[in-house]
């Protein structure tokens, strides 16, 4: 049993907390809503990166490199100074929505490269450069370049053409769970000697202002190597350094001067020490050694191939030499980390696939972040204190007054996505259920608490309005987790976790029916669910064009969200068979849904289309025949998801579920025969429930594997490659809408500057669709094959195509024969130099061509899931040996 999965034994069973101190600080806190403040709701012009040094915030605080406890009462990070810069590099930058061609996007090189659960052990590399940092021209060139240009990154400045830039490599390890050494290892990568100013920052979050805290927190300096961090509800902390030039003092404080012109609060404000670094200007530091945020100042000179190390200890207790034993504990907290890992990967054979998903769970635990959101405090302010403007009151998430959030919650990426999203956040759990599956249960049972859920049983979408419909994957994730954790624990499943969701699960589901199938057809709306550019038009907003959007996917997501909770309700009447009458419910819709995609309304029209073997969306134009949206896009690969096999023993023990199943087969038999039959069984007694029979999938299948369409060397598209030659266009009371294949970045603005699913590659589209093709080979077995790719002859197994598909998406990440990753498309930096080439960006969405990273670069969220595709690849299969065929791409 290693160390570490001790500790997780230690934590779950509360005997001691080593996850109260994590990576829990966000890179970016300004332009986000919480700290919105404005009439208009401008999120990103409220508050931004040149004001941020200045401003105090009120929800949340962000670093590089940093670490907090779970309420981030006490915070630490890493901040920078090349000599050059006009402010110290206390934050990472990027470009606003109206900043950049394609949208809102981090610019700096930075890596997540290793995490164990507990944090035990961290690591990550910020690369910093010795020239003076590009502020204006990556403004600049990117305001001016046009949608069909590609973004300019800090890597296309030049600046690191001649290797002059320090590589910051940034580590913890716990001695125990509140005695933490943070180190930071400086190299400079640069032909001649370089200075560097380093100083790692204690500071604490503003909490004094609210009325919750009787006390004022405070830093103050014991000797010129130590400081003491009291808060009245955690005690001391001191915080040792050795070698430091300075220790300073000012306050976690806005500098109301400097952004508002009005006198200052507090005369040590928090940009004190970027004035004094940069500046030389002492004013704003407390020459008493006291106050609410502090910095260690390391002045130091490098010389060229040159590193130093930056040292720096949290502890309850002073102790003697405290930064002795640092060395010693990072490299065996550094071997506890390796020995977790090899037993978690000890069926992956290929070094560079264990290199590529060790990185996808380290960026999965780095991206965990303390997250606090109290809507009605936002909304009406706090007492005594700046009154928000009244238009908040009828502006964005109004209808969310019950939410308060106050939680470590996994983000989907720290910078460009600092909040929650409740699709991206269901597909993190399933690979961190590999790896920990109680803070897996624990973050999908979050967002189904009262105080997050509404009352009216929608899962808040994200921060930005919650309102919005996200696809209904929650009991997907659910059950999959339920099942890694399952099979983890030998076979025994949580069943208080599992009822505990079913329970509130069944809320959403309603609040599914009762407000997304509008007029009870069993057709399902919801909007763009995600899909941002899919369409010919926004679908959120189809009322523009005076008619209304039955949703193939919409629909074909709640198919499969009800087969998800059959199988939920399945599963629980393991320990209560009186779930069987749960899973009855759930059969019974699901089939509706199935009868309803064939025939809206009864009005004779299908969302499936014969002509063209494929599933679209239908637009109901008021006063017109309805019309199917003929664009061929992941829209219609969705109905693959509602797929269920399920073995007969299941039903041995649940008359009264088989009595009902047995109705309707015998009743309605025209909405069994909708179906995979179910009166016949497949491989190893399994019946199977699916949107598509054998006939509808296997040419739904033919499109997708078809390498003219949507199979690309790098994965499933998201729109079919048909469409680059030929755009689908289609007139709307007088105005001409059309939809061409894009395989990079977006050319148009319709959700904003960087949505795009009209080419793409995205994992957790990929994901569902090689799931899918698992299930169905459950039902199948080894005498199913399909012709994989579509006209080429070669005929696969549905299991042998899906880890062909999983590997074509590992590919994306992986060296090929000349040893460069698509993922970082031509920049010869990132695919030859020894300090760039091995270091792996998760991105966003993957360009459909060629594979290249595209959107935020940091998603290692639901990008993640390479790690479960890798995991899965190298799984035993556990059927009989005549699908053992030999794959097409190898490890």
């Amino acid at each position: 049993m290693s160390a570490e999965y001790i500790r997780l034994q230690e934590d779950k069973e509360r005997k001691k907390h080593w996850k109260k101190w994590g990576p829990y600080l966000t890179e970016r806190q300004w332009g986000t809503v919480r700290e919105d403040y404005s009439p208009d709701g401008a999120a990103w012009e409220n508050v931004t990166h040149d004001e941020a040094r200045s401003k105090a915030y009120r929800w949340g605080e962000e670093g590089i490199g940093g670490i907090s406890d779970h309420k981030q009462k006490t915070c630490l990070a890493w901040a920078f100074w090349n000599g050059k810069d006009p402010f110290i590099k206390e934050r990472l930058f990027g470009l606003t929505g109206n900043q950049g061609n394609h949208g809102e996007d981090v610019k700096e090189i930075y890596y997540y490269l290793d995490s164990t659960p507990t944090h035990s052990y961290m690591k990550m590399l910020y690369k910093y450069p010795q020239a003076e940092f590009p502020y204006q021209k990556l403004i600049d060139e990117n305001k001016k370049a046009g949608k069909l240009q590609t973004e300019y990154e800090l890597i296309d400045t030049g600046i690191f053409d001649q290797d002059r830039y320090f590589d910051i490599f940034i580590e913890y390890a716990k001695e125990d769970a509140e005695d933490i050494f943070a180190v930071a290892t400086i190299h400079n990568r640069g032909p001649e000697a370089a200075k560097i100013w380093v100083m790692p920052t204690i500071w604490l979050r503003k909490t004094w202002f609210t009325g919750h805290e009787p006390f004022m927190p405070k830093l103050s300096k014991i000797d010129q190597h130590t400081l003491k961090a009291f808060n009245p509800k955690s005690g001391n902390y001191i915080f040792s350094f050795c070698g430091n030039d300075e220790l300073v003092f000012c306050d976690n404080e806005t500098n109301r001067e400097r952004l508002y012109g009005i006198p200052n609060e507090r005369k040590f404000t928090k940009d004190g020490v970027n004035d004094y670094i940069v500046h030389g200007d002492s004013s704003k530091l407390n020459p008493n050694h006291t106050g609410t945020k502090a910095a260690a100042i390391y002045e130091l000179e490098i010389p060229a191939g040159g590193m130093h190390q930056v040292k720096v200890r949290m502890q309850h207790q002073m102790t003697e030499e405290p930064l002795k034993s640092c060395h010693e504990s990072v490299t065996q907290r550094k071997k506890e980390a390796d020995e977790f890992y090899e037993t978690i990967q000890n069926r992956v054979t290929d070094e560079d696939h264990r290199h590529i998903q060790r990185q996808a769970f380290a960026g999965l635990m780095w991206s965990k972040q303390f997250y606090y959101y109290d809507v009605n405090r936002w909304l009406d302010g706090d007492p005594g204190r700046y009154t928000p403007p009244p238009q908040r009151k009828k502006g964005r998430n109004q209808h969310w007054r019950h939410l308060q959030n106050y939680d470590i919650i996994s983000m989907p990426d720290k910078w460009e996505y600092p909040w929650y999203a409740a699709w991206d956040l269901a597909f993190h759990c399933i690979p961190i259920a590999r790896i920990d599956p109680e803070f897996a249960k624990n973050q999908l049972l979050l967002l189904l608490n009262e105080w997050y859920m509404h009352p009216n049983g929608q899962i808040p979408a994200y921060e930005w309005n919650f309102s919005d419909v996200n696809p209904p994957v929650h009991a997907y994730a659910v059950q999959r987790v339920y099942q890694i954790d399952k099979k983890l624990n030998g076979g025994k499943g949580d069943q208080e976790f599992l009822e505990r969701a079913m329970h509130k699960l069944m809320l959403n589901f309603t609040w599914w029916v009762n407000r997304k199938d509008s007029e009870g057809n069993n057709i399902f709306e919801g909007g763009f669910l995600g899909l941002d550019n899919i369409s010919l038009f926004d679908r959120s907003h189809a009322q523009h064009y005076k008619g209304k959007l039955e949703q193939a996917d919409g629909t074909s997501w709640m198919a499969m969200f009800s087969l998800n909770m059959l199988r939920i309700a399945l599963d629980l009447c393991e320990y209560n068979t009186v779930y069987q009458f749960s899973a009855t419910k759930f059969l019974e819709h699901f089939l509706y849904i199935a009868g309803a995609m064939n025939n809206i309304s009864s009005e004779h029209i299908s969302l499936w289309d014969d002509e063209d073997s494929f599933f679209y969306d239908v637009f109901h134009l008021e006063g017109k025949d309805p019309k199917k949206l003929k664009v061929r896009s992941i829209v219609g690969l969705i109905p693959l998801f509602a797929v269920e096999p399920i073995r007969e023993d299941l039903f041995d023990n649940l008359p009264e579920f088989k009595k009902r199943l047995d109705f309707f087969l015998r009743e309605k038999p025209k909405l069994a025969a909708l179906v995979s039959s179910w009166i016949q069984p497949g491989y190893d007694k399994r019946r199977l429930f699916s949107l598509m029979r054998g006939h509808r999938m296997k040419n739904v299948l033919k499109r997708m594997l078809d390498s003219d369409e949507f199979l690309s060397e790098y994965g499933i598209r998201s729109l079919s490659k048909y469409h680059e030659k030929n755009p689908y266009a289609m007139q709307i009371n007088g105005d001409v809408l059309s939809i061409k294949y894009t395989p990079g970045e977006s050319d148009t603005r319709m959700f904003g500057g960087n949505s795009n699913w009209r080419g793409p590659i995205w994992f957790p589209i990929n994901y569902l669709i090689i799931e899918s093709l698992k299930k169905f080979d459950f039902y199948y077995g080894g005498d199913f094959s399909i012709e994989y790719p579509s006209g080429s002859g070669n005929y696969l197994t549905l299991d042998i195509i899906a880890r062909e598909l999983s590997m074509r998406n590992i590919r994306i990440f992986s060296r090929d024969e000349n040893g460069h990753r698509p993922v970082f498309g031509t920049h010869k930096k990132f695919q030859e130099d020894p300090h760039f080439k091995d270091h792996i960006l998760f991105y966003e969405y993957f360009h459909g061509d060629n594979g290249r990273g595209l959107g935020a670069s940091h998603q290692t969220g639901w990008t993640a899931l390479v790690a479960e595709m890798i995991h899965k690849y190298y799984k035993p299969r556990s059927y009989p040996e005549e699908i053992h065929a030999t794959p097409l791409f190898r490890s």
